[in-house]
């Protein structure tokens, strides 16, 4: 199964950074491999927000739709992530958010996956990393672009 984890320092406040990693229906807009997100779901229950989605993602000729569970915990400003239908025969995301000084916030992302077809598996294994660093990278800009302080 892929794995990989990912840190990083970002300038931006945590709750906006977290918001940002909430709104799922935006990463069309910005996030690579992904080619189209829809919410079903998205309740507040006291601690917890709870969403249901679907991403469509891929590369190349290879696209598909999985279905999500999104678990905001608001104690720990944590998002867990796990599949509920789709191609992946398991799923596990994890995004943790820690405030730093001067408007950063540091933000680990923890994925581990399995594609059901275990030739785009073995692909996928390949350039896993590489496209997990491309995914932070995204949500690094867009946070540059929507919160830097030349756009207030």
């Amino acid at each position: 199964m892929p794995k990989a984890s990912v840190k990083r320092l970002i300038e931006c406040k945590k709750k906006d950074l977290i918001n940002l990693v909430l709104d799922i229906e935006k990463y069309p807009e910005f996030v690579p491999f992904c080619f189209d997100a829809k919410v079903y779901e998205n309740n507040d229950e006291g601690d917890f927000i709870k969403i249901i989605a679907d991403l469509t993602i891929g590369k190349g000729p290879f696209k598909d739709t999985y279905k999500s569970d999104v678990i905001f915990n608001k104690n720990e400003d944590s998002i867990h992530v796990k599949n509920i239908d789709g191609p992946l025969n398991h799923l596990s995301n994890n995004w943790k958010f820690f405030d730093k000084k001067n408007g950063i916030t540091e933000v680990t992302f923890d994925i581990d996956f399995e594609i059901k077809n275990k030739f785009l598996n073995t692909v996928m294994e390949a350039s896993f990393k590489f496209g997990l660093e491309k995914i932070a990278d995204a949500f690094q800009k867009r946070t540059a672009k929507l919160f830097s302080n030349s756009n207030n």
